[in-house]
């Protein structure tokens, strides 16, 4: 192993229940905030493309504040030294987990011959896999799809995760359950319209009982989860809890069974937040940045189209601080909470 620190302590974590990388949304601002809900979910950033200038991608792996922790990082692209370099700072700056992402289906990220593409070279992600190994004493996870394009049988499928895991170093996959139809569909129908397969996560379980399986893809609740851990050892929600972060307020309980108290309103979450927003504001975050990520913290309740519309209006201004928020929530317990 070259060069490796024991920088982090050896925190335990466990995929029980975790949230997915989201692009453009699961940042540090929003990770801060969900961290707020949870204790015992784990976290993983936006997927970082590991091409480029590394001074540039450094900035974006450098912030991991220890609150946030457990925390994966999530790595994308193909050259092994590159990826291998990224994921040793992250190793250092105290992330737990290197995830690689073999399941984006964005028609530019597979034009240069990354994400899903990547079920296709198995060498290559073992080359990846083994250069990481060199550089961090930390797991190595895999997040892919149960297929691509027409390459979407339970064999092929199979064959690649024997071929993964064979040299014994990435032992847990994350398998969306859908395959991706890589430039026939644009990213966003590629979450919405190949068919999910639960049963080819499920079988996978069966067929590598010594590896353990995360499933995701289109899990909406609790209890929906509650029902998938009877078949797998874990399972990953990314949009059912950005359009209703409060799912993650019962996650400690009804997954962990750590019965803390965690029915703390969501508008004492919000200004638990204060500190960190303030710390932001005055190094030149807008308040926006961060406040789009509550928009959706009284779904389901009176006054949330309120609140949503009263954000987007107010708090996207010039030099919109705390002030918009506190008064937001006043107005929100005024109006629509005081019986």
């Amino acid at each position: 192993m070259k060069n490796k620190k024991k920088k982090i302590s050896n925190e335990t974590y466990c995929h029980k229940f975790s949230v997915a990388p989201m692009l453009n949304y699961t940042n540090k601002h929003c990770r801060h905030f969900y961290r707020k809900l949870t204790k015992k979910s784990l976290l993983y950033t936006e997927m970082i493309v590991a091409n480029g200038p590394f001074e540039k991608i450094k900035k974006k792996i450098i912030y991991n504040s220890k609150p946030e922790n457990p925390i994966s990082i999530q790595l994308a692209g193909r050259i092994p030294k590159k990826i291998a370099k990224c994921a040793k700072l992250a190793y250092l700056k105290g992330y737990n987990e290197i995830n690689l992402n073999i399941g984006c289906p964005s028609k530019k990220v597979n034009k240069s011959h990354f994400g899903i593409s990547l079920m296709n070279e198995t060498n290559t992600v073992r080359s990846i896999i083994k250069a990481i190994s060199e550089h961090v004493s930390i797991p190595i996870t895999i997040k892919t799809r149960i297929g691509i394009n027409h390459q979407d049988s339970y064999n092929f499928l199979s064959n690649f995760i024997y071929e993964i895991s064979k040299d014994n170093i990435c032992k847990t996959f994350i398998i969306h359950a859908r395959k991706a139809l890589v430039f026939s569909l644009n990213t966003k129908k590629n979450f919405k319209i190949p068919k999910i397969n639960y049963e080819f996560v499920y079988n996978l379980k069966k067929d590598f009982p010594n590896l353990m399986f995360i499933i995701n893809g289109n899990i909406k609740s609790i209890s929906s989860a509650k029902k998938h851990l009877k078949k797998t050892d874990g399972v990953m929600l990314g949009r059912a809890v950005y359009n209703n972060p409060s799912i993650l307020k019962n996650v400690d309980n009804l997954i962990f069974n750590e019965f803390y108290k965690t029915s703390e309103e969501m508008s004492k979450i919000i200004q638990s937040m204060y500190p960190y927003i303030e710390k932001e504001l005055l190094i030149g975050t807008s308040l926006y940045q961060i406040a789009r990520h509550f928009l959706n913290a009284f779904y389901g309740m009176k006054g949330s189209s309120f609140w949503k519309k009263y954000l987007c209006k107010n708090a996207t201004k010039n030099n919109a601080d705390l002030n918009v928020l506190e008064t937001g929530l006043e107005l929100m317990k005024n109006n629509y909470f005081s019986n």
